[in-house]
């Protein structure tokens, strides 16, 4: 297989087999109602200081309005908190309920696991490799370049 084969065959399939464990590993036990939609939402709140949802929705590459829509979701599922700012009652705070930090550091060992077990049969120089072109590949999304 010639290098262009094979770096397709890996990205692809790659992406799939990550979502696919990622969705197996999360979704469990009080976690059955979760979507991987769900889940990137989670971690884009985070469990630091509550935020606002334009913020969340920008960190999303989404619009407030698809976010509110998930957000609903959420809520209603028992994972995030809406509260009203108290300087201007128009801004509405969103952070994790007991419930939504569960799942978020459930998701968060699952990766810990995940990249712990690429990194253990590399060499420094094969880590630092990785990362390199990890980081020009994630550079090329974020550009948001044109595929022609």
């Amino acid at each position: 297989m010639d290098t262009y084969a094979t770096l397709n065959d890996v990205l692809v399939n790659l992406f799939h087999d990550v979502v696919a464990l990622e969705n197996q590993a999360v979704t469990t036990g009080e976690y059955q109602d979760i979507t991987n939609n769900d889940m990137h939402v989670i971690e884009a709140i985070g469990i630091g200081e509550p935020k606002n949802m334009s913020t969340i929705a920008k960190e999303l590459s989404v619009t407030v309005g698809t976010l509110t829509i998930a957000m609903n979701s959420l809520v209603k599922k028992g994972y995030v908190l809406r509260e009203r700012g108290r300087e201007d009652r128009r801004v509405v705070y969103i952070s994790l309920s007991e419930k939504g930090r569960s799942v978020y550091r459930s998701h968060e060992t699952f990766h810990r696991q995940m990249i712990d077990a690429m990194l253990k049969d590399l060499t420094q120089d094969e880590t630092e490799s990785l990362v390199t072109a990890l980081a020009k590949l994630k550079q090329w999304f974020r550009k948001g370049e044109e595929i022609s």
